[in-house]
């Protein structure tokens, strides 16, 4: 179990963004109290593919601090089709499903054709847009073409685990969209991002783990969960020059904006 001895630090709360409950090696259970220890009460779990929804749906159906987003990744946008998106759709008209997501473009594996993410992609903004839910988007290696789609419709949203230029981030917030941050930016070789970071209004900002992914200093090579989300949190208060308990309000604050 993690506990963090800092008594300024437990007084906060945090909300985790973008996790993935269903691919940690611990319980979802256990992964929930440790965060709540540490002071995270909010997560979104996310789906990203059809098979992985039933997991998503039932931990956002069980615990309360849980949120459901659901989508097709980029890298599964091969198995995108009607039937996916009928499937979608109804799911995404469940109060416990907050946002459709993670979704988007990446031309850094290209898992899938282009054209097929370049579709799904279209094809769920589409959805989000007619049901009035935002987006989690996940680009990488793709910013042109991301910009291209999201200015074709009206949807909020983040970049989730940002790790593109400060063009790509100036524009999507021109668009109304926030810059969430994870374990990355605590990384030795992240000095860009920090950069990135430092010139992103306060207003604009989120915080995520991706658990199990990007496990943050200083539990790198370690299976990342939401309870480490207080090391990328403390990383950026500092690059900001602001108290954590300043960055615990608005970030709470950003979070009650974006969803519903």
């Amino acid at each position: 179990m993690i506990q963090d001895s800092r008594k300024e630090t437990k007084k906060l709360e945090w909300v985790d963004v973008h996790t993935h409950l269903h691919l940690l090696d611990i319980p979802a259970e256990e992964a929930i109290q440790a965060a709540k220890e540490n002071g995270v009460t909010t997560l979104f779990t996310i789906g990203t593919e059809p098979k992985d929804w039933p997991e998503v749906n039932k931990h956002a159906k069980i615990f309360p601090a849980v949120k459901g987003a659901l989508g097709v990744h980029p890298h599964c946008a091969n198995v995108y089709n009607d039937s996916v998106e009928e499937n979608l759709s109804k799911q995404l008209n469940e109060a416990h499903i907050q946002a459709c997501g993670e979704i988007g473009l990446d031309y850094y594996y290209e898992n899938s054709d282009r054209k097929a993410q370049q579709n799904a992609f279209r094809r769920q903004m589409a959805l989000a847009e007619a049901k009035k839910l935002p987006v989690e988007i996940h680009t990488r290696s793709a910013e042109a073409d991301t910009l291209c789609i999201l200015k074709e419709f009206q949807v909020p949203g983040l970049l989730h685990c940002f790790t593109g230029s400060w063009s790509l981030a100036k524009a999507a917030m021109d668009l109304g969209f926030g810059i969430s941050f994870s374990g990355i930016i605590s990384f030795k070789n992240a000095n860009d991002l920090r950069e990135t970071c430092k010139k992103v209004p306060l207003d604009s900002l989120h915080l995520e783990t991706d658990a199990p992914y990007l496990a943050p200093v200083p539990h790198r090579g370690k299976q990342n969960q939401p309870a480490y989300l207080i090391h990328t949190a403390e990383v950026i208060a500092q690059l900001k020059n602001i108290p954590l308990e300043q960055l615990s309000h608005i970030t709470k604050q950003n979070k009650n904006k974006l969803f519903r």
